[in-house]
């Protein structure tokens, strides 16, 4: 399998299937193409009809768009735990996916993804703050119906869900957005896994930036450079 991403600093969509990925254990190629270089674009066209990333490719087939590629992944391996057990388990994980799939424009237009930083909070507008409580509804409601066994959304194992809010937890902490308590110990419990702490951890030393990622909010911190020492 070959797995085609971009920037792990800045790419939210690319995150979520190689997290899953990652997860259930698979072993995978993957081909990181930087954005908003001279080639991109002809680069990321050669392997997506879409012209976006991410892309899978197995063999034959070739899938884009994240939760497409997630769901390509439970068909295929049906024994893997992409989803949590048990039906209404995974209807609600599978409703709780698409509704971040295809909603909260507004935390995702005022706090572009990037791992390396931390920023002041972002003007906080109407349409933010109905984003920031319906998200942390959904986890606060998805935890009391299923993850009494452990700190994930379903409990115990890290699924797709998990995977899809996990740019989200990302957003909420790097630019200082006050939350719960109980939203605050889901955001350490995405931030200690082992896959996200690798992705971040091969973010930090990615030698590309994009100043549009990097500038117009009121820089707290610069993460990776401390991390880089």
């Amino acid at each position: 399998m070959h797995l085609i991403i971009a920037n792990k600093l800045y790419s939210s969509w690319s995150m979520r299937p190689w997290l899953v990925m990652r997860e259930i254990g698979l072993e995978f190629e993957e081909t990181v193409i930087p954005l908003r270089q001279p080639d991109s674009a002809e680069r990321i066209r050669a392997f997506s009809p879409s012209g976006k990333v991410p892309v899978l490719i197995d063999g034959d087939v070739k899938v884009w768009e994240s939760l497409a590629i997630i769901s390509y992944l439970a068909d295929k391996y049906p024994d893997k735990p992409v989803w949590p057990d048990g039906m209404t388990a995974r209807a609600h994980a599978k409703s709780i996916a698409m509704e971040m799939h295809g909603g909260f424009m507004p935390l995702r237009m005022a706090c572009p993804m990037n791992l390396g930083k931390r920023f002041a909070a972002p003007p906080m507008t109407d349409d933010l703050k109905a984003s920031i409580a319906r998200i942390e509804e959904i986890w606060r409601d998805t935890r009391a119906r299923f993850g009494a066994t452990g700190p994930y959304l379903f409990g115990a194992r890290f699924t797709a869900a998990d995977a899809m809010f996990a740019p989200v937890a990302t957003r909420l902490d790097s630019y200082s957005i006050p939350v719960a308590p109980e939203t605050r110990a889901y955001i350490d419990a995405i931030y200690a896994h082992p896959s996200f702490v690798a992705w971040r951890n091969a973010a930090f030393q990615e030698p590309w930036t994009i100043a549009a990622y990097e500038e117009g909010l009121t820089e707290i911190e610069d993460i990776r450079a401390a991390a880089r020492g």
